[in-house]
């Protein structure tokens, strides 16, 4: 069966994969992970022996044509990240317009992801929202900071814990001291933590403590 499954895997808690997912995952010729490393220890974790390779951002366009090939020849594939859902802040986008160009099916399971809990549990409006994903690191950082100063939706950003304070300060720096904020960080795990409060309040609980696990802040959106 020549087709491409998208299979979204836990974001911290092992128990939030989905019961299809591992179906999937036992079924297809092979799978595609980010980190077969950490892909090795989940498959583990429920017993799935199929055959690992290694699909990444520094490896994804010396690798799509082989692959497509490969998919052509009836062989079915999943490609899954470390965590979350393939193609949001993770490799995925390329592979799949490939299929589709190619004329192979695409199939994407419904499942884990970090920005829809995090922006439920926010206590802001989500009935619409902008996801950011990560900010520059260098280049047009400040650009795309000022350009979403007067978004009027709910903005929702990725963030590592080594640049969450940097983040904070320059958000607040152009969204003013008082745009209220929710900071989500090891979601569905046994340390989740969300804070909700100003950007003010924000950076004063997060510059006293020691900041672990990926992150996602949820931003109030300008009301003018």
């Amino acid at each position: 069966m020549a087709k491409l499954f998208i299979v979204p895997t836990p974001i911290g808690n092992l128990d939030d994969i989905t019961l299809r997912a591992l179906r999937i995952l036992k079924e297809v010729d092979f799978i595609l992970a980010e980190d077969t490393r950490t892909s090795g220890h989940l498959l583990k974790h429920f017993e799935i022996n199929n055959r690992l390779q290694a699909y990444h951002k520094f490896n994804e366009h010396k690798q799509v044509d082989g692959l497509i090939d490969k998919i052509k020849s009836s062989q079915s594939v999943a490609l899954i990240s470390d965590a979350g859902t393939p193609g949001i802040s993770d490799p995925g986008y390329l592979l799949i317009k490939h299929c589709i160009e190619n004329d192979i099916e695409v199939e994407c399971l419904p499942g884990a992801t970090a920005l829809i809990p995090a922006i439920v549990n926010s206590g802001l409006p989500n009935d619409r929202f902008v996801f950011e994903g990560f900010l520059p690191q260098k280049k047009g950082r400040q650009k795309r900071i000022v350009a979403l100063k007067d978004e009027v939706r709910t903005m929702v950003f990725y963030e590592s814990p080594h640049r969450l304070l940097k983040t904070l300060s320059q958000l607040l720096e152009f969204f003013g001291q008082e745009r209220r904020v929710s900071v989500s960080r090891e979601l569905s795990k046994i340390y989740e933590e969300n804070f909700r409060g100003t950007f003010s309040e924000a950076l004063t609980h997060f510059s006293n403590k020691t900041v672990k696990g990926e992150i996602v802040i949820v931003v109030e959106g300008n009301k003018g």
